[in-house]
This record gives C-alpha cells, sequence and structure tokens, in this order.
C-alpha cells in the first residue's frame, strides 16, 4: 500500500500568498491534488502544514486526511518530508507517494502510472520523466524511509536519490505537469490562469 505526504509548508514567499491556496478550476492547489489522490484509491493522505497553517486548514477538503503541523518548517521541504514520515503507521505501508503543492498540474494518469510502477517492484524510487527530464512526484520504498530522515536538510531527497540511483526507476510520461513548478505570480499566470 502506498501512502502519500502533500508538501505544503513553506511560506511561499516568492508567490506572496499560500501555493496551497491558489485557485485551480473551482478548487484551491491543496484541494485538486487532494481529489486526484482520492480518485486514484490513495487512502492515506497526509497534508503537511506550516507557515499559514491556520490559513489553509480550514479549507481541507472533508476527506480521509491526515494534517501535520511542522513548526521547523523554516528548516526547508525535507524537515517537511520528515513530519509526514513520522505520522505514517509504517507496518501498513510500503511507500510514500510525495507530492510538493506547488505541482498541481500531474494528471491522475500519471499518478496511477507510478502507483502500478511501484506496485510491480516496491524496493524502487519511482520517478516520473518528461522528455529526459525527471519530475514530481516520487515514490520512495520504505527501505529508505531512515535514509531520508538522516539526509542534508540543505540536500534533501534529491540526496537520497543521487545515492541510490541503482534503486531509480523512471517513468516516461507525456504529462508536462510533472515538471511544472507554480512557484511565482508569474508562472501561475502562465500555467493556471490562461
Amino acid at each position: 500500500m502506498v501512502f502519500s505526504i502533500i508538501l505544503a509548508a513553506g511560506s511561499s514567499g516568492r508567490m506572496g500568498s499560500p501555493k496551497a491556496l491558489l485557485e485551480i478550476g473551482e478548487n484551491t492547489f491543496l484541494q485538486h491534488i487532494i481529489r486526484i489522490l482520492s480518485d486514484q484509491n490513495v487512502e492515506n493522505i497526509i497534508v503537511v502544514l506550516g507557515a499559514h497553517a491556520e490559513e489553509i486548514k480550514p479549507k481541507i477538503p472533508i476527506l480521509p486526511v491526515t494534517v501535520v503541523i511542522n513548526e521547523q518548517w523554516k528548516n526547508g521541504q525535507l524537515s517537511s518530508l520528515i513530519a509526514g514520515l513520522n505520522a505514517i503507521d509504517e507496518s501498513k505501508t510500503d511507500g510514500v507517494l510525495i507530492w510538493p503543492v506547488d505541482h498541481p498540474l500531474v494528471s491522475g494518469i500519471v499518478i496511477d502510472e507510478l502507483i502500478n510502477a511501484f506496485e510491480n517492484d516496491n524496493d524502487k524510487i519511482i520517478i516520473p520523466r518528461y522528455q529526459g527530464k525527471r519530475g514530481h512526484p516520487v515514490i520512495f520504498p520504505k527501505s529508505l524511509f531512515d535514509d531520508l530522515r538522516s539526509a542534508p536538510l540543505d540536500e534533501g531527497a534529491r540526496s537520497v536519490v543521487h545515492r541510490n540511483e541503482d534503486l531509480v526507476y523512471e517513468v516516461e510520461t507525456s504529462d508536462e505537469g510533472v515538471l511544472l513548478n507554480i512557484d511565482t505570480p508569474e508562472d501561475y499566470k502562465k500555467f493556471i490562469v490562461n
């Protein structure tokens, strides 16, 4: 079984407002991602909040979602990932899908492909790839949870991927959304508003 951790704890400094609450269609980024995961039958969804927790938390859909507050969010994305991992009952999972909230344009089809690839070999790190470039979200096997917890904060999960290239399985996709990081108002206007 795959759990999912949605990382939504950052300050969204470059955006100027919480990215989790930006609108995509009739939903916020966070609502949109949660609904995609639910539609793909991911039952164990953990949302990690931090900088704008009190503003974001009331707007999380009424679905089976576990909310974790990362008080150490200023330490970077890895600290939020660790907070999410610590909320997981590891006896019930084989791996975890890590989805940053600023990558809302990933389709449910890609999520299905990633999970299917992981279920075929649950010792692998599953990474989507679009036109030769790796994107998000990424699935890590349970065997690497401790490596993630002990990774350098300034390098994050990327360092675990680099140290375990022999475990990486790339899923080729035609979905450019795996690369699109909505980080600034310009990104938002270019990829979401139009």
